[in-house]
Order: C-alpha cells, then sequence, then structure tokens
C-alpha cells in the first residue's frame, strides 16, 4: 500500500503526514493520445475501450498549488466527453493551455487523467499556499481559475483562461492524487462520508449558480422551477435547492423507477416524459410547441400558472419546449447539452414574450462555499446512488454514457471501501442517514 494511504487510513496527524514522502507514480483513470481516433465511423462510442486504469507520472507541485489524496471521486458528463474524444478531443485543451507557459506546460502530455470532482486529504501545499494546510479534509471544485486576470476578480468564472479541471486540464480527480489550485478547495461538510462529499461539487454548485445564485436564475419563494432530467446528478440537486428555496418544483423523468425517485427527493409534481410525446428528442421547433403545449397544461393544472425558471441541462431534445413552456418573463438557464449542443426554437416566444436564456457554467468560489455551506447544515443532501471501485471507473462512466443511473454515481480512490471520512458522527446521527442519503437504497453499491 501507498505509505501516504496507510497514513491517512491509520488517522495520522499532520506532522506525520509531511514526513512521508510522496511517491513517483501513481494509480489513475485516464485516456490515451493514441486512443483518439479509435472510435471513428464506430456507432457505440462504448467509453470502456478508451479509459484505462494505471499508474501515471506525480507531477510537480507549482506555488498556488496543492497535492490532495483523493479518497473518492464521482463521475459527470464532461467524463463521458472525454472518454469518446468530443466534441473535441481534450489532449487538444491540453495543449492549448500548455501553450500559455509556466507550470502549465505540465499538463501537455501522451495521457489525460480526468474526472473533476474529489474528495480527500491536502498532503502537501505549495510555497505561495496560506489558508491551507497538510491534514485538511476538502471537496474540489471544478473551477480551475486565474487570479491574475481582471475578469476573475468580478466573477471567478469570467476570466478568459477559466477551465474545468479534469476536462480542460490534466490530474484530474479519478485518481489517488490530484494536483489543484487552492482556489479550488472547499472545507469537506463533517458529518458526510467521502463518496458522499465527492458527489457534490460539480453538479450541486452549477446547480447553486443556476438557480440560487444573483449571476443565475435567483430563484425566490413561491417561483415554479421546470427541472429536466431530475434524477440526473445536476437534476436532483436542482430539484432540493427549489424545495429550501421555497419554490415548487417541476420533474421531468423517463421512468417510473426514476419517477418513484423523483417523489422521495419532495418534488411536487412529477411529469413522466413519455406522458407528454417526448420519448426521444422534440425534433424541430412545432414538435417542440406541440410537446410543451401538452405539459403547460399539466404545469398549470398543478400549480396555478406557467414556470418562470426551466432548468435545462439536457439540451437538444428539450430545449426547444423550455423556450415555449417558460413563463412570460421567464428563464431559461442552461449549463450543457447532453442530448445535442445545436438547438431548435421559434424564436418568436423569446422574444414577443420577453423571455430571457441565461449560460451558466459550474460555479465561482464564493457559490462553491455557499452552497457547500447548505450541506453542512443538512439543508441539502447528496444524491449518490452506487458506488464503483476505481479500477472500474470506465463501468462508472458507462453508467452514465447510456443514462442508467439515479443521481450522482461515485468512484472510491483511496477509500478501500464506503462509509469512511466522517468526523461529526453526532451531527450525521441528528440530520439521520437516509435524508442524508435520499437515492442510495433505490440502487445497489457496487463495492
Amino acid at each position: 500500500m501507498d505509505p501516504i494511504a496507510e497514513a491517512l487510513l491509520g488517522d495520522a496527524t499532520p506532522d506525520q503526514l509531511a514526513r512521508i514522502d510522496v511517491p513517483g507514480d501513481y494509480l489513475a483513470a485516464y485516456l490515451r493520445a493514441e486512443d483518439v481516433g479509435m472510435f471513428a465511423g464506430g456507432a457505440d462510442k462504448d467509453v470502456r475501450r478508451s479509459m484505462k486504469v494505471g499508474r501515471v507520472p506525480m507531477p510537480q507541485l507549482a506555488p498556488d498549488e496543492a497535492l490532495v489524496a483523493v479518497m473518492a471521486s464521482s463521475i459527470n458528463y464532461n467524463t463521458v466527453w472525454s472518454a469518446m474524444f468530443e466534441p473535441l478531443p481534450t489532449f487538444a485543451f491540453l495543449r492549448r493551455f500548455a501553450a500559455t507557459g509556466g507550470f502549465a506546460q505540465r499538463h501537455d502530455l501522451p495521457h489525460h487523467v480526468v474526472g473533476s470532482d474529489a474528495a480527500g486529504v491536502v498532503v502537501r501545499v505549495g510555497a505561495g499556499v496560506r489558508h491551507w494546510r497538510v491534514g485538511d479534509h476538502v471537496m474540489v471544485s471544478p473551477a480551475y481559475v486565474d487570479d491574475q486576470e481582471p475578469g476573475t476578480h468580478a466573477d471567478g468564472m469570467m476570466g478568459d483562461e477559466q477551465r474545468a479541471w479534469g476536462f480542460e486540464t490534466n490530474f484530474g480527480g479519478l485518481a489517488h492524487y490530484a494536483v489543484v489550485r487552492v482556489s479550488q478547495l472547499v472545507p469537506k461538510p463533517p458529518h458526510l462520508t467521502w463518496e458522499e462529499a465527492a458527489s457534490i461539487t460539480l453538479c450541486a454548485g452549477t446547480a447553486y449558480r443556476m438557480l440560487v445564485s444573483p449571476l443565475g436564475a435567483d430563484l425566490k419563494q413561491g417561483d415554479t422551477v421546470l427541472v429536466w432530467g431530475a434524477t440526473g446528478g445536476l437534476g436532483a440537486y436542482a430539484v432540493q435547492m427549489v424545495r429550501a428555496g421555497g419554490g415548487i418544483a417541476v420533474g421531468v423523468v423517463g421512468t417510473e423507477e426514476k419517477a418513484a425517485a423523483l417523489r422521495r427527493l419532495g418534488c411536487d409534481v412529477v411529469v413522466n416524459r413519455h406522458d407528454i410525446g417526448l420519448a426521444g428528442t422534440a425534433g424541430d421547433a412545432d414538435h417542440a410547441i406541440e410537446i410543451g403545449k401538452r405539459l403547460g397544461r399539466i404545469i398549470r393544472a398543478e400549480t396555478g400558472g406557467d414556470p418562470r425558471i426551466v432548468f435545462d441541462y439536457v439540451g437538444r431534445s428539450t430545449f426547444g419546449v423550455s423556450v415555449f413552456v417558460a413563463a412570460r418573463g421567464g428563464i431559461v438557464v442552461t449549463c450543457g447539452s447532453s442530448s445535442g449542443y445545436r438547438h431548435e426554437y421559434d424564436n418568436r416566444y423569446l422574444w414577443m414574450n420577453l423571455k430571457r436564456v441565461i449560460g451558466s457554467h459550474v460555479a465561482n468560489l464564493r457559490e462553491q462555499w455557499e452552497c457547500a455551506r447548505l450541506f453542512s447544515l443538512g439543508r441539502l443532501a447528496p444524491t449518490l446512488s452506487r458506488v464503483y471501485p476505481l479500477s472500474e471507473a470506465a463501468d462508472a462512466t458507462r453508467l452514465v454514457q447510456t443514462n442508467s443511473h439515479l443521481g450522482k454515481v461515485g468512484v472510491l480512490c483511496m477509500a478501500p471501501v464506503t462509509g469512511l471520512g466522517v468526523t461529526d458522527p453526532e451531527l450525521r446521527e441528528r440530520i439521520g442517514v437516509a435524508r442524508i442519503n435520499p437515492l442510495r437504497d433505490l440502487v445497489g453499491t457496487h463495492t
């Protein structure tokens, strides 16, 4: 066993951790540049063919970085894109980043360690780090920002050099170690396990910015919010945030199993997409309007009005419906396009009804800390449903690729089993394990 892993599992002190040598290589899930063309002409771009798990060299640490021993990570759709080499191979991102010079040059390698979520322990800090120490328990935000850019100081997501860690950078979270800028670090809620905490920052942080932040939809009490893909990684957090903020959550899912999970999350109105005629894609704008009329009738009957906010990360198959069904003066907030990123909609329903489309991407550090506080207070719960070992990271990614999952899919990295990492068991007991894990017993673990 890695001496640092052994020390962490043996409750070593920070001083003891600092005295142990960092290994020269480590275990990671990664992609290879030589495989970029492997899916050319293929019908099923099965990510189990492209994702590898093996040892990679340990990079040098920059002055503003930390080395985190990753106890657990989770799967996000950007890892699916990475492993399919779509819409562009991520090696192009790494080359572009390396061209900025300095320590960025480390990222241009023939392998790409992927993963944009992590929870673990700080085991080294760079010479310029002031507010973090070896031994700190942390979660990692995927927002990789440059604090020397002026745009960053208005909003961390507005710098030209802002990147998604583990997608547009190397040394990501699906590994035993991760290299992160300390501006990515967020304190881990003490009552959560490693795998629970590792399911939070990308999806919950993104949903928080989209819905709660004044930079997003600025959710208020009484707002009706339509959430597409409401039991997915993003959607399951969105439903909780709408409920916690006094809104009315309307969730759309594709199966009765997911509808049952959505009711467990407390969603006010549950709609099966098949009941509105949306079996696949909404197709052209006229078809989207017909689906929108059916959906609108259901929402008005249940809530008394149209949704002020539509939460859409699904993209091509739903976006035309989103624009149509949003209330007059309403907002469609989007952060992705898992079903395709070229959308078709009837623009008359946007401009003549004074609706807005807001593009949103991850969350700045303040938003991440505010979101994490809600978890620490027990106001939000992880949506973890299933956990895989790192050796099966490709299978976990395939589950998300085929939309066969609920909520978040976790991956154990240095942690050998689930259930570790809780430092406030009294709080955990007070909140209750069932409340902390609303989706966990709906799907068995894979550890």
